[in-house]
């Protein structure tokens, strides 16, 4: 068990316990455990990739450093967070969006279209980009805005296509490295950058941020989302 909360009945359960130890986390929807949870399974593959002879010693302590990277990087996002506000504002009004990425870009947008859902109710999916023209794409309108993270720079041609989604406003979070001019196109956001293994990290928090505040800006208790409790204690 990846956990936080020490003494849980998941804990009690468990063989074996990895505490996350984030301190108590006292949102419905989950934040700060959340990147600590990502933390501690790449903490994992490092010892799994260096146990399989995957990883040398040399390659391991390379991951492992850029890895203890992420507090900078997600404090250089946090400060930036008037911007991620900004960007905010474009998918306010929306009743439908959608979010789309490939690889790990799509995994995070995963949980970013959770954040969305949970404390704004705007009705979000994440979509892996290229499945996006099998069908979805006959829902997006004027007025279904598409929320798309570029970061990983050997499939970034290939977002680029797909984000390309017929009339839809595009809000583009993506490496800073490899934005180029793309803010003359899109409403853009620019993640400071790591190696793309690990750019699933500030995307993270930056998702987080944009579920934030269009949650707040709807006036809506960004703590305390509806019909949702911190501990499920019924079936």
């Amino acid at each position: 068990a990846i956990i936080n909360v020490k003494g849980s009945s998941i804990a009690r359960e468990s063989d074996y316990v990895l505490y996350t130890n984030a301190g108590p986390e006292i949102a419905v929807a989950s934040t700060k455990a959340y990147t600590t949870q990502l933390a501690v399974f790449y903490l994992i593959v490092a010892r799994m990739a260096h146990s399989r002879g995957v990883f040398d010693d040399a390659q391991t302590q390379s991951f492992v450093r850029e890895l203890q990277r992420t507090p900078e990087v997600m404090k250089k996002v946090l400060e930036r967070r008037r911007d991620i506000h900004v960007v905010a504002k474009k998918v306010l009004g929306a009743k439908d969006l959608f979010m789309i990425g490939r690889g790990l870009d799509y995994s995070i947008l995963l949980e970013g279209s959770l954040k969305l859902k949970e404390v704004s109710y705007i009705h979000s999916e994440a979509y892996a980009s290229g499945e996006l023209k099998h069908g979805p794409i006959a829902l997006i309108t004027q007025d279904t805005p598409v929320v798309a993270t570029v970061t990983q720079e050997k499939l970034m041609s290939k977002e680029l296509s797909n984000i390309k989604s017929r009339g839809a406003d595009v809000v583009v979070f993506i490496k800073e490295s490899i934005a180029g001019d793309l803010a003359k196109e899109y409403e853009i956001f620019t993640l400071p950058d790591m190696r793309d293994e690990f750019m699933v990290l500030p995307a993270s928090v930056a998702l987080q941020l944009l579920a934030y505040y269009v949650s707040s800006d709807k006036g809506f208790d960004v703590d305390k989302p509806r019909n949702l409790a911190k501990v499920v204690t019924v079936e």
